[in-house]
């Protein structure tokens, strides 16, 4: 149990779970500096709640970008939030299930429900169901409801939490974590399946999609070139998905629609995806990559993650101007430039209504963005985002839904400060091997990671003024070579 954490909600939990490790609350774990030497090497978040931007979900997502190995995951917790994210293996779990249901000498008559303590079930005959449920979600608690059709079936896999568990559960419940507290973490297993050619998803309303009308044009014309049949395909086209060899999200994404269940959807069929769900859920959290830059010692503007309780601590760690971010903002929504204590607590008070969490940054105000386009570990583009007129953004959001943007160059690579290069792949290393756009402050300092993008612009006119067409031929060629190395 040496290098264990767990995390608990509140203080009053403390003394049956200081049998099993270190023990933090929630706050106290967010609170606490990720860079600030050694961290413990386990997480166990056992948070009441652990849905998105709660308390809970910041606990793994931090837990995660200090590179410690935590359950539930991120990715654990979301796939968990709907059953549309988890019903594509239930056919597998379905089996198993009727299976230890026919040996079983007294089997249940009616629906029922399993509770699984990190894998365990204190239920007879469910061992093999349970195995194969805690390998496919890691999680240290599962609700399981199942019910009777003409075969019996899962209806629903629920994350619970100690406090609502049974007293005989809750016993179950410790013996469990303490087995599992002695033995070693195993990587999830993952089925890979055989496809071929490309989707590119688009969404034809959208107003500032990552790749314009020229873009696509381009990408199907260079695809073809090189031997690949390139589709435009919508929300719509989810249940053609496995009929393709690798998808190509050229939609702004989110892990909150679905954009973030086609690329789970991919992932599971053995298809390559640009943009693959780990890197979205990485890119998509501001808070997730303040604590990933600052543990990592890459360059950024000096940032604090802060809740309610310790909102006041920003004013002598930053001063003002400052920059208030909510987390899972995109093209400067939910970002705003507090000037004074009475400007921080407005503006906060609005973002908190979204997260319990939120980001507050000094400010930096540079004429220009370097935006460096990274694909597969090497960068391919470098363009300067120039500020909206008269604001401090690139994107300027008015009254009524109208946005304006500033101008953009784009320059050779090898034309690019190196140090700006420099800085953008080692960030966007640390996120994967895509495709990423890392968004760079340079002044008299140094220069300074301010976000990375895994949905990053490709349009025609802009970020191919330099490359063209062999720009997109860079992006098809790289997917060919991901479909030919599965």
């Amino acid at each position: 149990m040496r290098n264990q954490v767990i995390v608990i909600e509140k203080k009053t939990d403390l003394d049956w779970a200081r049998d099993f490790g270190m023990v933090q609350t929630a706050a106290d774990f967010i609170a606490a500096d990720g860079s600030a030497g050694p961290m413990p090497q386990r997480v166990i978040n056992l948070a009441d709640d652990c849905s998105y931007m709660s308390i809970g979900y910041y606990c793994s997502l931090l837990a995660e970008a200090r590179g410690e190995r935590v359950i539930p995951s991120v990715e654990t917790i979301l796939d968990l939030s709907r059953k549309s994210l988890y019903e594509m293996v239930l056919p597998e779990l379905d089996a198993i299930l009727n299976k230890d249901i026919a040996r079983i000498a007294n089997p249940p008559k009616a629906s029922f429900t399993l509770t699984l303590c990190f894998g365990s079930v204190s239920a007879t005959g469910f061992r093999n169901l349970a195995r194969l449920i805690y390998d496919r979600f890691r999680c240290p608690l599962l609700r399981v409801s199942v019910q009777k059709e003409t075969i019996w079936r899962i209806k629903s896999l629920e994350m619970i939490a100690p406090k609502q568990l049974s007293p005989e559960e809750f016993d179950f419940f410790q013996k469990a974590l303490e087995s599992h507290s002695r033995v070693s973490w195993q990587t999830p297993k993952r089925k890979r399946a055989l496809r071929y050619s490309l989707a590119i998803l688009v969404n034809h309303e959208e107003q500032m999609p990552p790749s314009n009308a020229g873009a696509l044009k381009l990408f199907e014309k260079v695809g073809a070139a090189n031997n690949i049949d390139v589709d435009l395909i919508t929300r719509k086209d989810f249940l053609k998905l496995a009929e393709y060899d690798a998808l190509f999200i050229r939609e702004t994404t989110s892990i909150k629609d679905h954009t973030f269940r086609f690329a789970k959807k991919a992932e599971a069929e053995g298809m390559p995806v640009i943009d693959d769900p780990t890197s979205i859920l990485r890119c998509t959290n501001k808070v997730y990559l303040a604590e990933l830059l600052s543990k990592n010692n890459i360059p950024a503007p000096k940032t604090m993650i802060v809740d309610r309780e310790h909102l006041n601590k920003v004013v002598d760690g930053l001063g003002f101007p400052m920059v208030l971010k909510i987390p899972d903002g995109s093209f400067s929504r939910g970002v705003h430039k507090a000037e004074n204590k009475e400007e921080l607590q407005s503006y906060s008070r609005k973002l908190f209504k979204s997260s319990d969490v939120i980001l507050a940054q000094e400010f930096m105000y540079t004429e220009f963005d370097w935006r460096i386009g990274i694909l597969n570990r090497k960068p391919i583009y470098a363009a300067q985002y120039f500020m909206s007129r008269s604001h401090w953004q690139i994107y300027k959001h008015a009254e009524g839904g109208k946005t304006s943007s500033g101008d953009s160059r784009t320059v050779p690579i090898e034309e690019a400060p190196a140090d700006v290069v420099d800085a953008a792949l080692r960030a966007a290393n640390l996120i994967g091997d895509g495709l990423y756009g890392v968004d760079m402050k340079q002044n008299s300092r140094g220069a300074f990671v301010i976000e990375v993008n895994d949905n990053p612009n490709i349009d025609r006119g802009i970020e191919d003024a330099i490359l063209k067409e062999s720009l997109y031929e860079m992006l098809m060629l790289d997917f060919k070579r991901r479909i030919e190395d599965r």
